[in-house]
């Protein structure tokens, strides 16, 4: 990867963030309203023109949306743009019915319709939103926005700050480049951005000596984002949502479409609290939090475990164990005997028959085998399962694994949420040429 891959000739340095990107958050006693609609926003940096997208609420990205844990939240939802569309809301273990997946939980919203979906979010954690419908184009074109569930017991911080990582394909007009549809895209690493930044909720400045709550979501279509910080010292404390058990040290992050890291660390640095993304030729910055003075106080305590969500332990003695392949993509010859580009567990669409149907409160080990050239990062709903070692031991809990080409990675999940989940790469690119597939609980 390549600092050109990033930028475009034509769109200079500058990645200030752009003031006012996500709206104030609505109170969460009230019934919510997300719009899908056309919009334009500033991505290129200032003297550029301004690209025309799809968001949420005037905006893209859409409002960060404050939701209590174990509180019921009404959304509703209206279609105004010209294409049928959904809501699903990423890493919540929701009832089925509110999952937002055309075909399977819902019927697709048609232009000028909605739908009322209602929201009981269990885990506290860092969330987001995204249409399900044409998600390989709708989700390039801005139709996403990030989720906070707060914790009864938040830490100790001064400042809680989303940021998003993004990558577009834009002409040198500004305009989101055509060909979501791309063969050859959809069969190599999918749909790559030529503009990369980082999105903050808030790009107000900082202080050092401030300790900050950051919560990094990869809402890129395809790419796979290296990450890493600056100005800061600080503990990773959650991954996908869920809670480490212990804190963890601040190390260069490789984030798959959709995956979140929670982070609490204090500003040490006079100038900026940098997002980076680390290339071949030197980091490359995607966007940056400006430090301006000094906090009056300075805390001092350790950076303790965020209170735990409760997610059940797998029963790996008594599991029913599945093997889901992913094939195909460009240059396998496997391409020629599945009907698509690709495929998961020997399926390509979710009107075959599910890859596992199992019993409500049941245990499954889910055999993660990447027999392709690229990478790809599983998603399943409803869910969040726990990453395995060599060794069958129980690690980190997420809901979306990145599984490198030739890995083979188990993960294993209690299965406690009945109904019809997807399960399926979240390179939504890779998802719209076959790979995809659901579990069934019964």
């Amino acid at each position: 990867m390549k600092r050109r891959d990033f930028l475009l000739t034509a769109a200079g340095a500058g990645l200030a963030p752009v003031a006012g990107l996500l709206t104030p958050a609505q109170a969460a006693s009230t019934a919510l309203s997300l719009v899908a609609e056309p919009v334009t926003v500033q991505i290129l940096p200032d003297g550029n023109p301004a690209t025309d997208m799809l968001g949420f609420n005037g905006s893209s990205p859409g409002p960060l949306l404050r939701l209590k844990q174990g509180a019921r939240q009404a959304i509703r939802f209206d279609n105004k743009i010209d294409q049928d569309s959904a809501v699903h809301w990423h890493g919540l273990r929701i009832d089925n019915a509110m999952d937002g997946v055309p075909g399977l939980t819902q019927a697709q919203v048609k232009p000028g319709h909605g739908f009322d979906y209602a929201l009981t979010p269990p885990d506290a954690g860092t969330y987001w939103y995204h249409s399900h419908n044409r998600s390989w184009e709708q989700v390039a074109r801005g139709l996403y926005g990030p989720i906070i569930v707060e914790e009864a017991s938040p830490p100790d911080i001064d400042r809680d700050v989303v940021v998003m990582v993004d990558d577009w394909r834009l002409m040198e007009t500004g305009g989101l480049a055509p060909g979501y549809d791309s063969m050859h895209d959809q069969a190599h690493q999918g749909r790559l951005g030529n503009y990369a930044r980082a999105l903050f909720d808030d790009d107000s400045t900082v202080q050092r000596g401030q300790r900050l709550r950051l919560r990094i979501i990869n809402v890129a279509t395809d790419r796979v984002f290296p990450v890493k910080l600056s100005g800061i010292e600080g503990r990773v404390v959650a991954l996908d949502g869920m809670p480490l058990s212990e804190p963890r040290a601040i190390e260069e992050m490789l984030l798959a479409p959709a995956q979140r890291v929670d982070i609490i660390a204090d500003v040490t640095s006079d100038a900026a609290v940098s997002v980076l993304a680390p290339l071949r030729d030197g980091d490359y910055v995607l966007g940056e939090l400006k430090v301006e003075g000094k906090a009056k106080e300075r805390r001092t305590s350790a950076i303790a475990p965020l209170p735990a969500n409760s997610l059940g332990k797998p029963d790996l003695a008594n599991s029913q164990d599945v093997l889901v392949k992913m094939e195909g993509g460009a240059m396998n010859p496997r391409i020629m005997q599945l009907n698509s580009i690709w495929g998961l567990g020997g399926r390509n669409d979710i009107n075959q028959e599910p890859v596992l149907r199992i019993e409500r409160g049941r245990s499954a080990r889910l055999r993660l085998a990447n027999e392709t050239l690229f990478p790809h990062g599983i998603h399943l709903h409803g869910h969040h399962f726990f990453e395995m070692s060599a060794d069958g031991a129980l690690g980190d809990a997420r809901d979306t694994s990145l599984v490198m080409p030739d890995q083979t990675l188990d993960v294993a999940c209690v299965f406690d949420n009945p109904g019809k989940w997807l399960l399926h790469c979240h390179m939504l690119g890779h998802q719209a040429a076959g790979m995809k597939t659901w579990v069934e609980v019964i």
